[in-house]
């Protein structure tokens, strides 16, 4: 079948057409996506603003067009952090749903971690072991670990790079004193909970997911997307290490220009750099695998085995 998974994301509203059927890989077949940055749509009060909600309501108009267009079956949409934690959600997504027909779930941050972590399985099969999966997002880091396809772990952190950088980066850069303290929040907002995935034992495997995680792996060396998914991708705590002082000392043009970084997120690298290398410094991992598979993956993942047990 021939499935449509709109994910609207903190920074990216996205289409993904996947053929896809129990047993087989899910297959892209085509994107489609938007910057929304809808993290950074959000008021004083914590609402997305109307700015926003024409964003996503015109976006989501557009991907259900070229859904039909692509011979979509389903559209399997979602939505994370920004729609989640904003105090109009419900209302943002009545609008959507009322103007264009589709309708939006939201995920929880727990499900959001465990269906990452059902990709991030499926991707690298059983001989991972016990795995542990890191994914940034715009608006929350996820953690989740476990040596079965769900869990024993899974949860979320308010530490999203789009939301820190529009706290600590307003001009694109900040001086030493804030991002010292930035990365005092991180560390003790991972710390607060790492016992949940340490309790379990050291991973066997640690896995990271998402584009703040890819773009982190280019600067550091890895592989170009142009070399295809099945090229091994790894984030090492030393050159990230290494690499953090120049980055923070970069203004945002300097950093766009680095591989894999794009202008409209240039200036939420440092935030996702300082987050990443907490991670590791917090599980004590010395380097983190980058995984093709995340969120969307998880999602149509898991409708498979639905319909499955269905038939």
């Amino acid at each position: 079948m021939r499935v449509g998974v709109l994910d609207i994301g903190s920074n990216t509203g996205h289409l993904l057409v996947v053929d896809a059927h129990g047993g087989a890989a899910p297959l892209p077949a085509y994107s489609f996506k938007q910057p929304l940055r809808l993290a950074e749509h959000l008021g004083e009060t914590g609402d997305v603003s109307q700015t926003g909600i024409d964003a996503l309501t015109a976006f989501t108009a557009e991907a259900l067009r070229v859904a039909e267009d692509k011979g979509c079956e389903d559209i399997l949409g979602f939505a994370t952090s920004a729609v989640r934690d904003a105090g109009n959600s419900d209302g943002v997504l009545e609008h959507v749903q009322e103007r264009t027909g589709v309708m939006i779930d939201v995920l929880s941050g727990e499900d959001e971690a465990r269906l990452t972590f059902l990709a991030v399985r499926r991707w690298f099969g059983w001989s991972a072991g016990r795995l542990a999966v890191f994914d940034i997002g715009g608006g929350s880091l996820e953690i989740a670990g476990g040596a079965d396809e769900a869990p024993d772990a899974a949860w979320s952190v308010p530490l999203g790079a789009a939301r820190l950088a529009r706290t600590y980066f307003p001009e694109g850069r900040a001086d030493e004193e804030t991002v010292r303290d930035l990365r005092r929040l991180i560390r003790a907002e991972i710390a607060r909970d790492a016992g949940h995935l340490l309790r379990s034992g050291r991973p066997d495997r640690a896995a990271a997911t998402s584009k703040t995680f890819r773009s982190l792996g280019r600067i550091c060396g890895a592989a170009s997307s142009a070399d295809g998914p099945l090229v091994p991708r790894v984030l090492p705590l030393a050159e990230l290490r290494e690499w953090i002082p120049k980055l923070v000392a970069m203004d945002p043009k300097e950093l766009a220009s680095l591989p894999g970084v794009s202008q409209s997120r240039a200036h939420q690298i440092v935030p996702g750099a300082l987050v990443a290398e907490g991670c590791m410094d917090i599980f004590d991992l010395t380097e983190l695998e980058i995984c093709p598979w995340a969120l969307r993956e998880g999602v149509i993942l898991e409708r498979l085995d639905q319909l499955s047990v269905l038939h």
